[in-house]
């Protein structure tokens, strides 16, 4: 019988590194022989990406927080279907970079929707599927901004250009869900190099392993 395998979501604001150390868990995964997936929200599937291009391609006016949750729920329903539960289904792990707590921070907490609604759109699109463990990683504004200007150089997308007020808002909503949910997510500090953050990475997904 095939074991079941992990669903492991990183979760942070913009410059959190969180590409980057999906990257690195993977490889670290697939040198203990553990066949790992890494996507990313939105997108992972076909149609999960085309509305990643509506929200977040920098031209036109862009949808109000509404709208934006409504089409986020939306690729995540295709992700979920089509990507994340058969992978897990056939052992792998799947790390994905941003899930539904991105939805809670951006279009909740600094979009103004209530946490509720959010999750009622989670539970209707995705069965109100969550990772076994989700990873917060977070870094200073000062870092943040230094790494965005190393990353951004042709300009940001349309939901990560917004002002540093809206991006405060994502980080301390960010930081009530971890204090909320002890369990479910493990706090990481991004702020030193790529290999130190992995390393807190593997420490904190020990008992999964």
């Amino acid at each position: 019988m095939t074991r079941p395998g992990r669903f492991i979501a990183l979760e942070g604001g913009e410059g959190a590194g969180k590409s980057t150390q999906s990257r690195l868990l993977a490889e670290a995964l697939r040198a203990r022989g553990i066949d790992a997936v890494v996507t990313r929200e939105p997108g992972g599937t076909p149609g999960a990406e085309a509305i990643r291009s509506l929200l977040l391609d920098p031209a036109g006016e862009g949808f109000g927080p509404r709208a934006e949750a409504l089409l986020f729920a939306a690729a995540r329903a295709d992700h979920v279907d089509r990507l994340i539960r058969p992978a897990l289904a056939a052992g792998q792990w799947v790390i994905c970079d941003r899930f539904i707590d991105s939805s809670r921070a951006y279009q909740g907490g600094a979009g103004g929707l209530d946490d509720a609604e959010i999750m009622d759109l989670h539970r209707i699109g995705s069965q109100g599927f969550l990772p076994d463990l989700t990873l917060l990683i977070t870094v200073t504004p000062e870092e943040a901004a230094e790494r965005l200007g190393r990353r951004d150089v042709g300009g940001a997308d349309r939901i990560g250009g917004r002002p540093a007020e809206y991006h405060a808002n994502v980080a301390a909503a960010f930081d009530r869900f971890a204090a909320e949910q002890p369990r479910r997510f493990a706090r990481i500090d991004g702020n030193g190099t790529p290999e130190q953050t992995h390393h807190q990475i593997m420490d904190a997904l020990e008992d999964l392993l």
